[in-house]
């Protein structure tokens, strides 16, 4: 059963790794899905491909969720889309995925990047929101992607999962304010996870070792392990869910 169908939703950072995952999963629930890229075109276009091969529907836009200034254009192409597409004006579901994970020790993390971390992962996602909202319909859900590194620290992190952190924060401030319009608001929280941009570290024996060693169910996380707990708190079964922190580590750490 296609919990989702006739929704629209749109994915930030959809053209590969867990939001490619994500996006794929809410079309199979039958949601039409707006794919979000920040520079590479054809990765985004393969996306659509995928889905669309699967029976879903799907466009792509480009959008660098760093840039809070270029969020009136976004928004302008995402309306001619959506009327174009399906004759639509509005969007059912937000998933803020989009971002960078720079690795560096406190001690050597330079301004630069570290703006460039916050803007990505927080204040972009703040802004985004908020304009996003005036295309929300009543019921609507907003799903942040937050990571396993807010919980519990690894050294190298500390930028990223502190802005990760704070998007933690504006979740449940969001579900508080958008209750009334029966908007959910949650947090899905990956833990380790196989996806392109970590690959080629995960191949090494010693790293996958130890991260199956420190997750209870022993191994190390898929992508489709995100998506399908992304497309249940979209649909109407976690309507009574809000402003929630949803650990998906396979129980790292515990």
């Amino acid at each position: 059963m296609k919990t989702l169908e006739g929704k629209i939703a749109l994915v930030t950072g959809s053209s590969r790794g867990l939001g490619k995952e994500m996006a794929i999963q809410l079309s199979e629930n039958g949601a039409n899905i707006v794919v979000t890229y920040h520079s590479d075109r054809e990765a985004a276009n393969n996306t659509v491909a995928q889905i669309e091969k699967r029976g879903g529907n799907a466009f792509a836009l480009q959008l660098d969720t760093g840039e809070v200034s270029s969020f009136d254009d976004f928004f302008s192409r995402l309306n001619m889309g959506l009327k174009s597409k399906w004759n639509a004006l509005n969007i059912d579901i937000l998933v803020n995925n989009a971002g960078i994970i720079p690795q560096a020790p406190i001690a050597s993390m330079d301004e630069k990047t570290f703006d460039r971390v916050t803007n990505i992962q927080y204040k972009g996602v703040f802004f985004l929101t908020q304009k996003a909202l005036k295309l929300l319909n009543k019921d609507g859900r907003i799903i942040n992607i937050s990571t396993g590194l807010a919980r519990f620290s690894l050294p190298g992190h500390a930028a990223y999962a502190a802005a990760k952190s704070a998007v933690e924060t504006f979740t449940r401030y969001l579900a508080k304010e958008l209750g009334p319009k029966k908007i959910t608001v949650n947090v899905v929280a990956p833990g380790a996870i196989n996806t392109d941009v970590n690959r080629e570290a995960f191949k090494n024996p010693q790293v996958s070792g130890f991260i199956s060693q420190m997750t209870a169910l022993g191994r190390v996380g898929e992508s489709e392990d995100i998506g399908g707990v992304v497309s249940f708190l979209a649909s109407d079964e976690a309507r009574w869910i809000t402003g929630q922190r949803i650990e998906v580590s396979g129980g790292m750490f515990l």
